[in-house]
């Protein structure tokens, strides 16, 4: 999971700042990360982030691992594992069996 969260150049986190100077990778990363916001001018990085967290998710089940923003910031100084790509069956399969297992009812 996510320590921290960029927008622009603000850096957000549950984590007080003794945590993120403990992990001077992770602010690194999220530098990329403003970079990567001032490149594409701003708020277009919302939607392009979000096909991208999407696209990673179809391929390996994980939002993180195959989003190019992601692997752009550098995923193991985000704290991220890289996954395996795996069938898009299987990925489906893993998202409905949740849904599938749920009781009915009110």
């Amino acid at each position: 999971m996510a320590g921290a969260f960029t927008i622009g150049n603000l850096v957000l986190s549950k984590h007080d700042r003794a945590y993120l100077e403990e992990r001077p990778g992770l602010v690194q990363h999220e530098e990329r990360h403003s970079w990567q916001y001032f490149c594409l001018v701003g708020l277009p990085l919302l939607p392009l982030y979000g096909l991208g967290a999407a696209w990673s998710w179809l391929r390996t089940g994980c939002p993180a691992s195959r989003n190019p923003f992601e692997r752009l910031a550098n995923l193991k100084d985000g704290y991220y594992e890289e996954k395996p790509l795996q069938p898009l069956g299987l990925t489906l399969n893993q998202a409905f069996s949740g849904l599938r297992s749920r009781p009915k009812g009110p």
